[in-house]
């Protein structure tokens, strides 16, 4: 007699609670989001969410790109709540298009321990703001500007004020060669590396992207930054390393991009529908995380009326702290 088989349903699979996750597994998860899409959408998931995102810990980088920015939102509003919530703890800033001193100076009011400042396309910051702060960050190890000026006094304040400097990132976005320069054009053009060379000797790390200096403003940074381990150089079409002084460079430091090296790699503006001036047609933009995506599918499901907090849909208002909500659980799971 043939034998029958019987076969039984599997069990149901059984569905992961994420809220079961370690709270620093969660916390690492929610810190890959970025600051904007954590104060907008992440901490509106749970009352254990909004938790860690309060949480000083979670704020000790402050990262809010330009893509990422509504035109409606209050952005200055939106980055002193997130200075709050670090409580002092803020070591890295990095923000684009809306820095300017007021909020530079409410930034420094209470986070003396940053180590890395970037700012991008913020015209509205100025040499006396710039100043204000770096004499109120001695821990200070990093700065990072791209299409924004820089002047001597910056960078004299830098050397004066903030010991442990190592790193200086500019980004200049015109390029420009110049097949002559007068005796008092050669001084302009160089000023900036020269104030570089004379006060910031103990910098390892410097990037000079569309600088207009020539060879004796390179010459002054290899005299005065013997510490260099690397030299960015990329699109400084007025220097020469023909000979002797492109030997020197190679010798003395270990890492040099060459003028026309490509800016693959290069961290600029992140919105990736922004243009540039340049001759370098693969210039790259940063890339947008997929997990993003991914983790947030329901941001998509909201309301255009849904109040985050930061708009009213009309213009910027006076911003009242919607995490003061006691959440419940229960209406979310």
């Amino acid at each position: 007699m043939a034998s029958s088989t019987s076969t039984e349903p599997s069990p149901p699979e059984e569905l992961r609670n994420w809220l079961e996750l370690p709270r620093d597994v969660t916390a690492s998860i929610l810190s890959r989001l970025g600051s904007i899409k954590i104060m907008t959408t992440a901490q509106m998931v749970c009352k254990s969410w909004l938790d860690i995102c309060k949480d000083p810990s979670t704020w000790r980088t402050i990262d809010i790109h330009s893509h990422e920015i509504d035109f409606e939102w209050d952005s200055e509003k939106m980055c002193r709540d997130i200075v709050d919530r670090s409580c002092g703890q803020l070591v890295d800033f990095n923000i684009e298009k809306f820095g300017n001193d007021e909020l530079l100076r409410y930034i420094t009011a209470s986070s003396s321990q940053i180590k890395r400042l970037r700012f991008a396309s913020c015209s509205d910051l100025s040499d006396e703001g710039l100043i204000e702060a770096i004499e109120k960050l001695p821990l200070l190890e990093e700065l990072d500007l791209t299409h924004c000026e820089i002047s001597e006094t910056v960078i004299e304040a830098l050397g004066r004020c903030c010991p442990h400097f190592k790193t200086l990132k500019l980004y200049t976005e015109a390029y420009q060669r110049s097949n002559y320069l007068f005796p008092d054009q050669e001084v302009d053009f160089n000023e900036d590396v020269i104030a570089i060379s004379k006060n910031l000797p103990e910098l390892r790390h410097l990037q000079l992207i569309g600088s207009w200096m020539n060879n004796l403003g390179l010459q002054a940074i290899l005299d005065g930054c013997c510490k260099l381990e690397s030299l960015d150089l990329r699109r400084c079409l007025n220097i020469n390393l023909k000979g002797d002084l492109g030997r020197r460079c190679v010798e003395q430091i270990k890492l040099v991009k060459l003028p026309f090296d490509s800016l693959e790699g290069c961290v600029c503006i992140s919105d990736p529908g922004e243009m540039f001036s340049g001759e370098d047609d693969d210039f790259p933009f940063a890339d947008q995380d997929p997990f993003l995506s991914n983790l947030l599918e329901f941001e998509d499901e909201f309301d255009d009326d849904f109040d985050i907090g930061y708009s009213d849909g009309d213009g910027f208002f006076d911003y009242d702290d919607f995490t003061a909500i006691n959440y419940d659980e229960e209406d979310f799971f």
